[in-house]
């Protein structure tokens, strides 16, 4: 009977040394607040990328839009400068004619 009373406080000896045992390890709690801190940075990091990419994009579209503009513009000038240049081409017609009747009145 002594054995098992020696056992069992032995036992509940055992038992409470292991409730006490720390088991949480220093280095890995440092590192994993590290990791915390740089995932909270990068996060961080990523919104104020995301923020200068909307940006970019805004005036890229912006770009975009002035650059169609201006092509258009410039079709549109092309247009009246071969119209314009046609007209002096008529005009110069008209007065090559003109030029050959007032001949044939003078001879």
């Amino acid at each position: 009977m002594n054995s098992i009373t020696e056992k069992e406080k032995k036992l509940s000896f055992a038992l409470d040394r292991l409730k006490n045992l720390n088991l949480k390890n220093p280095e890995i709690e440092n590192n994993i607040e590290e990791l915390e801190n740089k995932k909270n940075q990068l996060e961080i990091e990523k919104k104020e990328l995301e923020v200068k990419f909307s940006l970019l994009k805004e005036d890229y579209d912006s770009l975009s839009i002035k650059i169609e503009e201006i092509k258009n513009t410039e079709k549109i000038e092309e247009r009246k400068k071969i119209e314009f240049s046609e007209k002096i081409d008529e005009l110069n017609q008209e007065t090559d004619t003109l030029l050959e009747e007032i001949d044939k009145w003078q001879t």
